[in-house]
């Protein structure tokens, strides 16, 4: 093939380029085909095309994933930032025409987005109705950037630096029971009586857990404490901790975002009122993504809205 039609055919594989960098993105053909939204066949098609252009292999396949050869992961190199910065022109050129538009993609742990997030989604939606959100549940840290994120919901004390995060409310941690529970076994006094209780507690390390807890309000003989604890059930999910309280089953530490709904319904109590848990779980929530200089209208509008709705916080009952 001369020159000419080389120059010629290379015009017509832009889109082809834009699917290599999906794939070198997503490291898989079924999940850059899921991105893509087309099938995995049309990928491994439009891959196979550039190869033959090119005259070289441009991605190794194994059974799971793909790499990229050499050549092929020195084409993405050169030409990534060309395809973000259309990206970006484009969303800027969206943005000016007019209300929040298109796809909002948001990641946020899972009891955290049943519990407060969702209800919340409604209002949003029908205030932008051409705005369309897709919500990720997963309790991982999911890379924004890699996973094609526009905005993490995290609970977390320290937001990545190399992300803008916009603080949505604070938070507490705070220990219940079941009345039931309470009846059964004891009410704890002190922080040193939860030794003879059953403390239903998230997991952190192999270690033995460990609950520490200070006063509200500093008086003689009342400092921070740090006791260890042990109960029938552990958990990487606060929901389950909280329906194992409402079983009657122990003492749960739960975030307040989760505590509340059934502190306020009276189905939980809050045990040891006077002494605040503290190091179990984070006391800010955050919006966050990473740094870029174009902030979509759609983004700016849910933290808006996400930062209004959720200022007073998750105090009442508590």
């Amino acid at each position: 093939m001369n020159e000419q039609k080389i120059h010629e055919r290379t015009n017509e594989l832009w889109g082809h380029f834009h699917w290599l960098n999906v794939l070198a993105q997503q490291g898989s053909y079924t999940a850059a085909a899921a991105r893509l939204g087309v099938s995995k066949a049309a990928v491994s098609q439009r891959m196979a095309e550039l190869e033959r252009l090119a005259g070289v292999a441009l991605v190794q396949r194994t059974t799971r994933s793909v790499r990229l050869t050499e050549a092929g992961q020195r084409l993405v190199d050169d030409t990534r930032a060309s395809f973000e910065h259309i990206a970006q022109c484009f969303a800027q050129v969206r943005d000016a025409a007019g209300a929040p538009r298109g796809l909002l993609r948001v990641t946020a742990p899972v009891a955290f987005a049943r519990q407060q997030l969702v209800p919340r989604l409604p209002d949003f939606l029908r205030q932008y109705p051409e705005v369309r959100l897709e919500l990720d549940m997963a309790d991982r840290l999911s890379s924004l950037a890699t996973e094609g994120f526009d905005l993490a919901i995290r609970h977390t004390a320290h937001p990545p630096d190399t992300h803008v995060a916009w603080t949505l409310c604070a938070t507490r941690s705070v220990l219940v029971a079941s009345r039931a529970y309470l009846r059964r076994q004891g009410t704890p006094q002190t922080p040193a009586d939860l030794v003879n209780h059953n403390c239903l507690h998230y997991p952190r390390s192999q270690d033995t857990p460990a609950w520490t807890l200070e006063p509200l309000k500093a008086s003689v003989g009342r400092e921070r404490m740090t006791v260890q604890v042990s109960g029938a059930l552990a958990a990487n999910n606060s929901e389950a901790l909280r329906d194992a309280a409402l079983g009657g089953l122990g003492i749960a530490l739960l975030p307040d975002f989760t505590a509340q709904a059934s502190l306020l319904a009276g189905k939980l109590v809050q045990v040891l009122p006077d002494w605040k848990p503290v190091g179990a779980f984070a006391e800010q929530l955050y919006a966050i993504r990473p740094y870029s200089a174009h902030v979509p209208r759609a983004v700016t509008a849910f933290v808006a809205h996400l930062r209004e709705t959720l200022a007073p916080g998750f105090s009442d009952g508590i």
